[in-house]
């Protein structure tokens, strides 16, 4: 039932494409850079640049990769812009921004 639903969307105002044909050509235009992880693990090695742990194939699923520029668009074929993170490291990573905001609004 769901499925009918999704195929009769009525298009979408101001345009001729309906919801679906929109989502699927966003996919296609994510393209090569979609697999930035993979290259991004042949490139800087299962290993987490913060804290040095290293990683056996079978647990590369801990390792995340961090946009040093916060872009996730942004994503050189050379990988300068990626680092290999482990997801606690990564977790680390983007909360110290949210801690830092909290405590600069507290202090005012």
């Amino acid at each position: 039932m769901r499925q009918r639903r999704l195929r009769n969307l009525r298009k979408i105002q101001g345009t001729e494409k309906t919801a679906e044909e929109i989502a699927r050509e966003l996919k296609q235009a994510v393209g090569p850079s979609a697999d930035y992880r993979e290259q991004s693990l042949k490139i800087h090695g299962l290993i987490c640049a913060k804290c040095g742990r290293e990683f056996e194939y079978k647990d590369r699923h801990l390792l995340t990769v961090h946009h040093k520029d916060g872009n996730h668009r942004n994503n050189p074929p050379d990988g300068s812009n990626w680092e290999n993170l482990c997801i606690y490291c990564h977790e680390d990573e983007h909360s110290r921004g949210m801690l830092g905001d909290y405590l600069s609004r507290k202090n005012k």
